[in-house]
């Protein structure tokens, strides 16, 4: 059997979103007491807040779907 130093070191560390909430979470972030300042977290990026998603085409996969399927629809 293996010894026992083979699982990383798991302690609590703070946790600060992009608004300047914090909340106090288990991690292998580190050392005992850091703290990890996020740039990207879901109160603020797109993809999980719904918002600035626009499907933009720049003569690419959408365009040739539209001339694949004109006339279809």
């Amino acid at each position: 059997m293996k010894s026992g130093d083979t699982h990383p070191d798991y302690h609590q560390i703070k946790v600060v979103m992009t608004d300047g909430t914090e909340f106090t979470t288990y991690s292998t972030y580190g050392k005992e007491g850091d703290t990890l300042h996020l740039e990207v977290d879901p109160t603020t990026h797109p993809a999980w807040t719904g918002g600035d998603q626009h499907l933009t085409d720049r003569g690419g996969r959408l365009s040739r779907f539209k001339k694949k399927f004109e006339g279809m629809f």
